[in-house]
């Protein structure tokens, strides 16, 4: 057993673990955290997607033990209280889910996919193209993706909005 601490979702914490735990496992099944989905099993669906020191990872191909010290968000933690995350709103507002059972890692890759593209430098142009290509590391078997597309590029620009009134 090993002690891990790492920020979740804002929060600090302590958690005894096998050394074998898998970082989706501490969500899961030790901070109860259920929003973070094991698909596969395999890291090939991407419906384990979190934050970790803001970068997107699959939490089912991670030791928990890798994440010590780490800040780590989950589906859980991008809304403010009662207000959606841009992305959360442009997923709902046009219609980018099914069954929802891809839907949070699927978010938290959108928002990874649009954060870098958006970095000022970066000269990244996130079009219809570059959503598919970086959304293949996500399985949705309900939409066809048509409007996971559509509601990645709207976030895109509701989320470039938000950031230039921070």
């Amino acid at each position: 057993m090993s002690t891990v601490k790492l920020t979740v979702n804002g929060k600090a914490v302590a958690v005894d673990v096998e050394d074998r735990t898998l970082l989706v496992q501490l969500l899961r099944d030790h901070l109860n955290l259920t929003g973070t989905h094991v698909g596969c099993d395999t890291s090939q669906c991407g419906a384990c997607v979190v934050h970790m020191d803001g970068k997107a990872v699959k939490s089912c191909t991670m030791l928990a033990g890798q994440a010590d010290g780490a800040n780590v968000t989950t589906i859980e933690g991008i809304a403010k209280g009662d207000e959606l995350h841009p992305m959360q709103a442009a997923f709902r507002d046009n219609h980018g889910l099914q069954c929802g059972y891809c839907t949070p890692g699927m978010i938290m890759s959108a928002i990874d996919i649009v954060h870098r593209h958006n970095a000022q430098g970066s000269g990244g142009r996130l079009d219809e193209a570059t959503v598919r290509h970086e959304l293949e590391g996500n399985i949705c078997r309900c939409t066809g993706y048509h409007n996971i597309v559509k509601a990645v590029l709207d976030a895109a620009g509701r989320m470039k909005v938000s950031q230039a009134a921070e």
